[in-house]
């Protein structure tokens, strides 16, 4: 755990919740072991989508659909949604979960790898929200800061990889390793860039909160 076990049980234990149907999917994912967003992240993005009130949203990585689902009921009326999936048996189980909840129209799930489909999408886009395979953040980035508005907000998560980021590259698993260098890179990227501004917060595993900055 990235904090003290006590405290996350005790602040997930003020969460209000979501929809009934979010609740649902969110059970159903837990007991399929398809990883979603924690607690705490949920609680991050609602209340940024609450300052920020995106009417685009970009989200990289759908898996069974349930962040792209939070964010939509929780994002203004009439805000569009385009989200990214590669992994076909996940693919048919988001597209129903859009369905169950009629947001078919306001969601657009674009199937294929994400390097290849952000270098042909426009954008621009208010809110992206970064949760795919973590060792091709650093790989997305310029795409994915093209495609932001300036005065746009960045959200990555999965970024302290259970608290293993603080360790020297050789005392995590070997296969572990490229994804462990990859993510310090982002996360300094995302620090140290000059069109960004970005705090990194220890919620969940690790949530990065970047906005781009109005160009003077």
């Amino acid at each position: 755990m990235i904090s003290d076990e006590r405290m996350e049980t005790f602040l997930a234990s003020l969460d209000a919740g979501n929809t009934p149907l979010l609740d649902q999917i969110e059970r159903e994912a837990l007991e399929t072991n398809v990883p979603i967003i924690r607690t705490q992240t949920q609680g991050l993005i609602r209340f940024l989508l609450a300052v920020r009130k995106p009417m685009s949203i970009l989200e990289v990585g759908c898996a069974i659909g349930f962040s792209a689902l939070l964010m939509s009921e929780y994002a203004p009326e009439g805000c569009r949604i385009t989200t990214i999936e590669k992994y076909g048996k996940r693919i048919p189980a988001a597209r129903e979960n859009f369905a169950r909840a009629g947001k078919e129209d306001a969601i657009s799930l674009l199937e294929g790898d994400a390097a290849d489909i952000l270098k042909e999408l426009t954008g621009p886009y208010d809110f992206i929200f970064m949760d795919a395979a973590k060792g091709q953040y650093i790989h997305f980035l310029p795409d994915v800061l093209r495609l932001l508005a300036p005065g746009g907000l960045l959200v990555s998560d999965n970024v302290l990889q259970d608290g293993d980021i603080l360790e020297s590259r050789f005392a995590v698993e070997r296969r572990n390793r490229t994804i462990h260098s990859r993510m310090r890179e982002y996360l300094y990227e995302l620090t140290h860039h000059e069109a960004l501004r970005t705090v990194v917060l220890p919620i969940g595993d690790g949530v990065t909160v970047s906005v781009k900055v109005e160009e003077r």
